[in-house]
């Protein structure tokens, strides 16, 4: 392979997607990166972007679209990353950020984007049953449904240029994690492939 690993995951609250990316991090060697690690780590660095994003967050604004990308492209051209690739997680978030990640690496820079599918029922009932006590049916539902509305067009977005992978998240962990890697080699062997001109 001529570059590390580099992937998205995605998945609804409840579908076990930590577990699934500390595997993918144990199995591939990649660095796992998600929107709050980047975030505090800019803000740690004490960098213009940093400063930005700290002072949206204190006024309890969300970080618009410009600044999660340009902490996102920092945390990707970081040595570490360049060396070992990535597994993304919790970004992108919107049509730009997706558009802008694809605009940053190049059109074949992403090896496969994971929707690790766990339907609705089964991710409501696992979310009741740790949820805490001031966490209502109706909360949760929201949390869900406001998933649902941010994230399908990103995935759509992907899915157009196929690097959409549907995972199915039911099972146990075990059984998870081996379709998952299946999924992950499969995209690498048909990125080989294509790389060396379709040929055996």
């Amino acid at each position: 392979m001529a570059q590390p690993l580099r992937l998205v995951i995605f998945g609804r609250q409840g579908a076990g997607k930590g577990t699934q990316c500390i595997r993918l991090i144990e199995r591939y060697g990649v660095v796992h990166i998600s929107t709050g690690d980047m975030l505090r780590a800019e803000v740690a660095a004490d960098t213009e972007l940093g400063r930005r994003a700290a002072e949206i967050m204190a006024s309890g604004g969300l970080v618009d679209d410009e600044t999660i990308l340009g902490v996102a492209k920092s945390r990707i051209s970081q040595d570490d990353v360049k060396a070992h690739g990535f597994v993304l997680d919790g970004f992108p978030r919107t049509i730009d950020q997706a558009a802008g990640l694809i605009a940053a690496l190049g059109d074949h820079a992403l090896d496969a984007v994971i929707d690790l599918d766990v339907p609705l029922g089964e991710v409501t009932k696992r979310m009741k049953l740790r949820a805490r006590a001031d966490d209502t049916d109706e909360a949760i539902a929201k949390r869900l449904a406001l998933y649902e509305e941010q994230t399908q067009p990103v995935l759509q977005f992907f899915a157009d240029r196929g690097l959409l992978v549907r995972v199915d998240g039911l099972g146990t962990e075990e059984q998870v994690t081996e379709r998952l890697y299946g999924a992950v080699d499969a995209q690498i062997e048909a990125g080989a492939k294509a790389n060396s001109g379709g040929c055996e």
